[in-house]
C-alpha cells in the first residue's frame, strides 16, 4: 500500500475577538504603515491602567502614530521623562488632559494650576490642552455664575497659552454632567465663549460621547470650522443602559448608539486635518488586555469611523 508524504498540518490563524463584545471581528486588523491608521491616535484613558511606557510601547507594536497624554500618567513618570520617551518613540502629542475646573471659587490655585498645565503640553509638544469647565460647587445653585467664572478663567489664561503656543480646547460635555463636570454643555456655548479670543489660543474639542444628541451640532461644526475652532476630535460610543456611573458609559465605537462615521466626515468637510483619537471610559475596556483594546480599536477605526 501506497502512502503519500505529507508535512505537518497548516496552522490556523484564530479569529480576532473585539472587545469588550468578545465578538469576532469582521475584519482583519490592519498592519503597522495601513494608510488608513495615519491620524489615529490612542488617548491615555482607553488604557487606564496601562504606564506611560505601556501605552508607547502598545502605540509603536500597533504602528499608531499619535498618543493623548493625561496629566496623571505624566506626573507619574515626570514630564522631562516623559517628554523624552514620546519624542523617542517618534509619536505625536495629540493632545494634553486636563485642564480647566475653573467655576469653583473656593478653589484659588485653579488658574496656576492650569499655567502649568500649559507649561507642560508645551514641553510634551500637545498642541491642545482640553478644557472642562467644571461643575457647580457644593451647594450652588448659579449656574449663569458658574459659566462666567469659567468665561473669566478662560480670558485670564488665553494669552498664556498663547505666549506659550498651546490652544486652550474648550469641550462641552453632555448635559448630563452639567452639575458635576462641566457647566459648557452645547459645542455653540462652548464657540460662543471660543470666539472672545484669538483662534490660534482658544479652540474647542468636538468629542463624539458628548456632542452626539445635539439637534443642532452639524451646524455648529461647520461654524467652528470656518472660524478654525476645531481643537481636537475625540471619538468613543454611547451605550445603554448607562452604567451606575455614568462617566463610564462609554463604549467602543459600534457597540452604542452614535453615528460616529458622520461626524467624522462632518468635522473633515469643516476643515479639520487633526488626529482622530479614541477616548473610551469603561471599566469592561480597562479590565482587557491591553493590545486587544488597541487591535479592537484600529479595526473598528476603518470599519465604523473611516
Amino acid at each position: 500500500m501506497s502512502t503519500t508524504a505529507s508535512g505537518p498540518p497548516a496552522a490556523v490563524t484564530p479569529t480576532p475577538v473585539d472587545v469588550p463584545s468578545g465578538r469576532p471581528a469582521p475584519i482583519d486588523t490592519p498592519a503597522p504603515g495601513d494608510p488608513r491608521l495615519a491620524r489615529l491616535s490612542l488617548n491615555q484613558a482607553t488604557v487606564k491602567r496601562w504606564s506611560l511606557t505601556q501605552a508607547v510601547d502598545g502605540c509603536l507594536r500597533a504602528g499608531l502614530p499619535a498618543i493623548g497624554l493625561w496629566r496623571e500618567h505624566v506626573q507619574e513618570m515626570g514630564l522631562e521623562h516623559s517628554a523624552r520617551l514620546v519624542r523617542r518613540a517618534g509619536l505625536r502629542v495629540s493632545s494634553y488632559c486636563r485642564g480647566g475646573f475653573l467655576t469653583d471659587p473656593a478653589r484659588t490655585d485653579a488658574l496656576d494650576d492650569n499655567r502649568r498645565a500649559l507649561d507642560e503640553a508645551a514641553e510634551l509638544g500637545a498642541p491642545v490642552l482640553v478644557m472642562v469647565a467644571g461643575g457647580l460647587p457644593e451647594g450652588d445653585r448659579d449656574l449663569d455664575g458658574a459659566r462666567e467664572r469659567f468665561a473669566a478663567g478662560i480670558e485670564a489664561l488665553a494669552p498664556y497659552a498663547a505666549e506659550r503656543g498651546v490652544r486652550l480646547g474648550l469641550e462641552p460635555l453632555h448635559p448630563l454632567f452639567c452639575a458635576d463636570r462641566a457647566v459648557l454643555s452645547t459645542l455653540g456655548q462652548a464657540l460662543d465663549l471660543a470666539e472672545r479670543f484669538d483662534p490660534e489660543a482658544v479652540g474647542v474639542v468636538v468629542d463624539t460621547y458628548h456632542v452626539w444628541w445635539d439637534p443642532d451640532v452639524r451646524a455648529q461644526i461647520v461654524r467652528a470650522g470656518a472660524a478654525g475652532r476645531i481643537a481636537s476630535f475625540q471619538v468613543c460610543d454611547w451605550i445603554t443602559p448607562l452604567p451606575v456611573d455614568a462617566l463610564l458609559g462609554r463604549g467602543m465605537v459600534g457597540d452604542g448608539h452614535i453615528d460616529v462615521r458622520s461626524l467624522h466626515r462632518a468635522v473633515l468637510a469643516a476643515g479639520y486635518e487633526g488626529d482622530v483619537e479614541w477616548e473610551v471610559f469603561n471599566e469592561d475596556v480597562w479590565s482587557a488586555d491591553g493590545d486587544d483594546v488597541i487591535a479592537t480599536m484600529v479595526r473598528r477605526h476603518v470599519e465604523c469611523v473611516l
